[in-house]
């Protein structure tokens, strides 16, 4: 490892500068959140997408489009809702009576950043659609298949209290956010500075675009080349293995509690956010810190849990830190 660590330093000091920017310009607008934020950095720097989850009034829509405001790139919002088509979403053919030919007419998920607003509001239909983009960052219309530029990055969120006139998401398209953020509400100092910043504010907070596509896609090859080591592959094999067959673990305890572990995607995506943890943080190497930090928001969504365990009022957040607690740490 020692051969190279001290120029892939070098290499993430002058990669990763944006991060705090980026951080410093969604400051001026969000109070708190840091998590999020961060969260947010991770699937740029993966080329993941997000879900995040809370309830309103948490300023999820707000952070994405601030977000969107601080990368010189094109941005999106998407409203779902239950009358949407998938031609509202991907685009549809429209007939041209000069020419008798039809022609293509985009939609709105041609864009680089995308806020799937309530997501969990639109119908099978425009989820099928919305599924192909995300997985294959592609779309198909009519007889035509059409590549999504890069980055494409979905940024969902849905409000986890109000079931009426929503459609649960699919368990295919669950896997493919890379995580799922669940926020909380802000303490009471954090409180008192979102009045005092956003009560007295007279129109909307600038920010500045300090990132480029270049510099994402730039940052992105330093990420993949930050070193995981091979006790590291077998803590979150370890992990993922224990939602899958927890009684190899001694964890005999959640074993009827489980009804579906988590996928290979679930292996892949944490090593992928641990690199970008670390990338995060300027070092060249993931460290067991580093998994357990991100270990929640990428196994939250993947793990199924049986009736026996929500009669007993047990989530995934009580299996997860089961396993955190019972797997051996390199």
């Amino acid at each position: 490892m020692a051969f190279n660590l001290s120029e892939l330093n070098e290499r993430i000091r002058s990669e990763n500068l944006f991060v705090t920017s980026i951080q410093q310009e969604i400051g001026k607008v969000i109070v708190g959140q840091h998590v999020m934020v961060e969260r947010l950095i991770i699937g740029l720097l993966c080329n993941g997408h997000i879900l995040l989850e809370g309830v309103p009034g948490l300023a999820k829509s707000l952070t994405v489009s601030t977000l969107s405001r601080t990368i010189k790139t094109s941005f999106r919002r998407i409203q779902f809702t239950p009358d949407l088509l998938p031609a509202d979403l991907i685009g549809t053919l429209i007939y041209n009576q000069k020419t008798g030919t039809f022609e293509t007419k985009k939609g709105p998920i041609f864009s680089n950043i995308i806020l799937a607003d309530e997501i969990n509001r639109s119908p099978a239909k425009v989820q099928s659609a919305l599924l192909e983009a995300m997985q294959e960052r592609q779309v198909t219309i009519g007889k035509k298949t059409h590549g999504l530029d890069d980055p494409f990055m979905v940024l969902a969120t849905q409000n986890p209290i109000e079931q009426e006139g929503t459609y649960p998401l699919p368990e295919a398209q669950i896997d493919r956010f890379m995580l799922k953020v669940v926020l909380g509400y802000p303490n009471k100092e954090e409180e008192l500075e979102i009045i005092k910043r956003m009560a007295n504010t007279n129109g909307s907070i600038k920010v500045s675009n300090v990132v480029s596509p270049k510099d994402l896609i730039r940052a992105r090859k330093v990420v993949n080349d930050i070193y995981i080591d091979e006790k590291i592959h077998h803590y979150i094999t370890d992990i993922v293995f224990a939602t899958r067959e927890p009684e190899s673990y001694n964890l005999t305890d959640i074993g009827d509690l489980i009804e579906y572990g988590a996928s290979p995607r679930a292996s892949i995506y944490l090593a992928m956010a641990g690199k970008a943890k670390a990338f995060i943080q300027g070092r060249g190497y993931v460290t067991p810190e580093d998994i357990r930090d991100i270990v929640w928001d990428i196994l939250r969504h993947r793990i199924i849990l049986t009736f026996e365990a929500e009669a007993e009022e047990i989530t995934t957040v009580n299996i997860i830190q089961r396993i955190i607690d019972t797997v051996e740490v390199p």
